[in-house]
């Protein structure tokens, strides 16, 4: 019987090449082929880290279901397959759910390949205890859907970490503060590891007052505690 191949889901850099890890370049090196979200920011990172040119597989939330199928199927040939999202950890509000879910039914091994995070990344700075949070995530598109999810979170009663499309950053403080409040202790981590970096903490009223950026790659996190 022939040996079935591994899906390795690495983790690559937020912005700052630098931090890619060694085992990443490694993986990357070896695999047969690479599973991307787009092909030309895939062939980017290759050429940034001087790394061969391989075969590259889109896979997006528009065409994993047809994907996913013909990938397990080299994986099931034996090829040594690397799932990477545009930056970061992949899967986390990233496609590959489903690809994980037929490779692991089809008996193939799974491995993380740890790495950058923009979650982690963003918890790591918020200058507040945070034992426990929820993540919401990136919400629906649909303006009533997106409130109800946000009413949804805020009644777990615990910090809540969202996420969305740089053009969406100054709609979602405003919805975030039509239901919970100008004076929300909030952080926003903006464009992280990137030369414009920027930490914005304090009241959301205070950030959207002082908030330059209008479109940024952002983690947001609502300080809301637990009422006991």
């Amino acid at each position: 019987m022939k040996q079935l191949g591994t899906l390795y889901i690495v983790a690559t850099p937020l912005g700052h090449p630098k931090d890619i890890t060694l085992r990443a370049v490694e993986i990357l090196n070896q695999v047969d082929g690479i599973i991307c979200e787009e092909i030309r920011q895939a062939k980017r990172l290759l050429h940034q880290l001087n790394l061969p040119d391989k075969p590259l597989y889109p896979l997006n939330e528009h065409n994993e279901a047809q994907q996913a199928p013909m990938l397990v199927s080299l994986l099931q040939e034996g090829q040594q397959l690397a799932l990477i999202s545009d930056c970061g950890t992949p899967v986390f509000s990233d496609p590959g759910a489903l690809l994980i879910h037929q490779a692991v039914v089809m008996g193939v091994t799974v491995k993380p390949i740890p790495g950058p995070s923009s979650l982690m990344a963003a918890l790591s700075v918020v200058d507040m205890p945070i034992e426990q949070f929820v993540f919401g995530g990136f919400l629906p598109r649909k303006p009533e859907k997106r409130r109800q999810a946000l009413q949804k979170l805020k009644a777990i009663g615990l910090p809540i970490v969202l996420m969305d499309a740089p053009y969406r950053l100054i709609t979602l403080l405003q919805e975030v503060e039509r239901l919970f409040g100008s004076e929300i202790p909030i952080t926003l981590a903006l464009d992280l590891t990137l030369p414009q970096e920027n930490i914005l903490r304090g009241s959301l009223h205070s950030v959207l007052k002082t908030l330059k950026t209008r479109k940024a790659e952002f983690v947001l996190i609502i300080h809301l505690l637990k009422s006991k």
